[in-house]
């Protein structure tokens, strides 16, 4: 156990260094080595975890993945009541909080610098936070009968974008971009809606 704590923590410094690396200098400054100086590692240890660079940067993305997913379903199990409006607002400003705190998927994703594994990564995450989030609003009464899973994918590739063009300049994201962003989201799923769905119901 003391060995896989170890372990543990010394790939979560290899992350933050190469996340840090990313923020500061940008993704062509990403190398093992310099993460691994980044990290206080020796670079052979570097490899005993991540074959190259673009491993690093997959388990970076997908590290920051999982805590937008927790943060996610921490928010919309605060929401006192469940509408379409109010679960749209809770998810994209979830997202937009760990992009606060995680910067470097804003550089790696929102801004175009990745590879194909990421590419690969986050289109399959966006299918599955679409599906998750259909399920739920499906068993919370949110959505008439005729939605279909198509609706949700299509809502959150529409986020997706809007978060693309509300965090190209800034790392801070445009809030005049956000807040239109979400009453986009919003209406085309309204659109959808049950009458629980449009006048919302105790969570």
């Amino acid at each position: 156990m003391p060995q896989q704590l170890r372990s543990i923590e010394r790939v979560e410094r290899i992350l933050d260094a190469a996340g840090a690396l990313v923020h500061s200098a940008g993704i062509d400054a990403v190398t093992t080595r310099a993460v691994a100086e980044g990290a206080g590692v020796p670079v052979a240890s570097l490899y005993q975890y991540f074959a190259d660079r673009d491993e690093i940067l997959l388990a970076l993305v997908e590290r920051d993945v999982g805590e937008m997913d927790s943060q996610v379903a921490a928010d919309l199990a605060g929401l006192p009541v469940l509408s379409i409006a109010t679960v749209v607002e809770a998810t994209m400003r979830a997202f937009v909080k760990v992009y606060h705190r995680r910067q470097a998927f804003v550089v790696l994703w929102l801004r175009g610098r990745t590879n194909t594994a990421i590419q690969d990564f986050c289109r399959a995450h966006n299918k599955r936070i679409a599906a998750d989030l259909f399920t739920f609003a499906r068993e919370t009464g949110l959505l008439d009968d005729e939605a279909t899973v198509l609706n949700a994918e299509l809502a959150v590739e529409v986020g997706d974008r809007v978060f693309q063009l509300a965090f190209e300049r800034d790392l801070h994201g445009d809030e005049a971009i956000l807040v239109e962003g979400v009453h986009l989201v919003r209406g085309y799923l309204e659109r959808h809606a049950s009458a629980a769905g449009l006048e919302g119901v105790p969570a």
